[in-house]
């Protein structure tokens, strides 16, 4: 699998099956390596990886994350190896713990603690049988890491990490920590706004939700964001290390700085100045690698 250096992560449940096929090969025409969509309360997202390799030529998609509570190890291991084999090695599965209250409150399982569990489901599925024909290479395998132990299992039993609302100084610790080799592919926020109060506003309601957190609030904690920085939905320094709004020069200068960070591939998230959740695409269509001159 050659990963590109820069592709897009979005909310594809926001989004019809056709309209998703259709943003798809948009994706995949501006130049983008890597389509990355989540999984949560929407669509089973094997499913709907399946669809939307199906819908493309050359473009990886990619679970940012698959949730390992929602199927067993060697249900995971073998839909990465169907879809691996079924899309010529375009497929890249993340996988990751989630969150205690989508774990126990909307699935009834009991959410374990997080590394001695992910450890346990990624050797569970290195274990897995499968009869089937096996992809043309072995499938990667990535995981939704923020912690410092957790990212260290990924780099030992996994190929590499998935970070999710971190500045690039996260970014260069967990490139200290995974060592050269290991695929890192952090996810940034970008808006395409020059001013200040709007964008901080979208920003604030783009990353509310994930405030409540546990994961995410635990992970910015350690990079230094205090209690008056994560109350009243983030202070201005909270939003600004988080979020790279302004203008495609401000948004493209953020990106470069996680590449220096050690960042093989950096999957960037719009956050539309509507609210809505579908993809602000002007920014996609301004920040396409082939707009580059």
């Amino acid at each position: 699998m050659q990963l590109g250096k820069l592709g897009v992560w979005a909310a594809m449940d926001v989004l019809t099956a056709a309209e998703g096929a259709e943003f798809a090969r948009r994706v995949e025409a501006w130049g983008y390596s890597a389509l990355w969509l989540p999984e949560s309360r929407g669509r089973n997202v094997l499913v709907h990886s399946s669809w939307l390799l199906a819908n493309t030529t050359d473009l990886i998609i990619a679970p940012g994350i698959a949730n390992i509570y929602a199927r067993d190890a060697m249900a995971m291991a073998n839909g990465q190896r169907a879809l691996a084999e079924q899309s010529g090695g375009r497929f890249l599965l993340g996988i990751g713990v989630s969150h205690a209250p989508m774990v126990t409150g909307l699935r009834g399982h009991d959410y374990g603690k997080p590394v001695t569990t992910m450890r346990a489901y990624l050797n569970a599925m290195l274990a897995a049988p499968y009869l089937a024909p096996d992809p043309p290479e072995r499938p990667p395998t990535i995981v939704a890491a923020l912690g410092p132990r957790m990212m260290a299992l990924s780099g030992e039993l996994a190929d590499g990490a998935h970070p999710y609302n971190v500045p690039p100084e996260h970014t260069a610790e967990a490139r200290r920590i995974l060592g050269p080799g290991k695929l890192l592919c952090p996810e940034v926020w970008v808006l395409l706004e020059t001013e200040a109060a709007a964008a901080r506003s979208a920003a604030r309601q783009a990353l509310a939700s994930y405030m409540r957190l546990d994961n995410y609030v635990n992970n910015w904690r350690r990079l230094g964001f205090g209690d008056d920085d994560l109350a009243g939905g983030g202070s201005d320094r909270f939003i600004d290390a988080n979020v790279a709004w302004g203008s495609e020069q401000a948004i493209r200068k953020r990106i470069d700085e996680h590449w220096a960070a050690g960042a093989d591939h950096v999957c960037i998230q719009s956050i539309n100045p509507d609210g809505s959740r579908r993809p602000d695409e002007r920014v996609l269509a301004l920040l396409a690698p082939r707009t580059r001159s």
